[in-house]
């Protein structure tokens, strides 16, 4: 949620430059026309529009959550809930790459057999990568989280997930969070 507030900036912005359009446009601006104001707000709807894209996955997310239990991990989208159930795991580690000057982190659950990888709630975490080692699936679950709560994440998934099951922390290559395959989203 701290990216909420930046789109809503962003789209105060936008809106300073629509009011600026809407006067230049009937002629209730005083002064000369300038390129210069013209430019400026071009920018503003810009970063309005730059505001409205960023805020409608921020916005849709605002409900989710994760929680970690004896059960396993479960990923709650707001409207739906599933679970990745620690018996169906053969190995969960710890991802992290550098981003430039930050940290990027996540989880990793790699299935023991066959997943669901159309799952309406689960299917935003399977990526489809060369095995965390061997005798490991190429289908796995990745569950990015912010670098600061890395400790605690850590200590939940190892204080829940049976001891057999942990890989340890591994870093990767930069930008190793990827996205979701959109060809997996249930219903295409």
């Amino acid at each position: 949620m701290t990216a909420l507030p930046v789109c809503l900036v962003l789209i105060a912005l936008g809106l300073l430059g629509v009011v600026a359009l809407v006067m230049l446009l009937t002629g209730t601006a005083k002064g000369e026309f300038s390129v210069k104001g013209l430019v400026g707000m071009v920018m503003m709807l810009a970063f309005g529009a730059v505001g409205v894209l960023l805020g409608i996955p921020v916005w849709r997310a605002r409900r989710a959550a994760v929680l970690v239990d004896r059960a396993g991990v479960w990923l709650d989208n707001g409207t739906a809930r599933g679970i990745v159930p620690w018996d169906a795991l053969a190995g969960v580690g710890v991802y992290w790459s550098e981003l430039g000057r930050t940290k990027q982190y996540s989880v990793e659950l790699c299935p023991s057999g066959p997943i669901d990888d159309r799952d309406p709630v689960l299917w935003v975490l399977v990526r489809d990568e060369d095995p965390i080692a061997p005798g490991l699936p190429r289908l796995r679950y990745r569950l990015a989280f912010p670098a600061g709560s890395r400790d605690k994440v850590t200590a939940a998934v190892r204080q829940y997930a049976p001891p057999h099951l942990w890989l340890g922390e591994v870093q990767r290559a930069s930008g190793h969070l990827g996205r979701p395959d959109p060809s997996r989203r249930p219903g295409r």
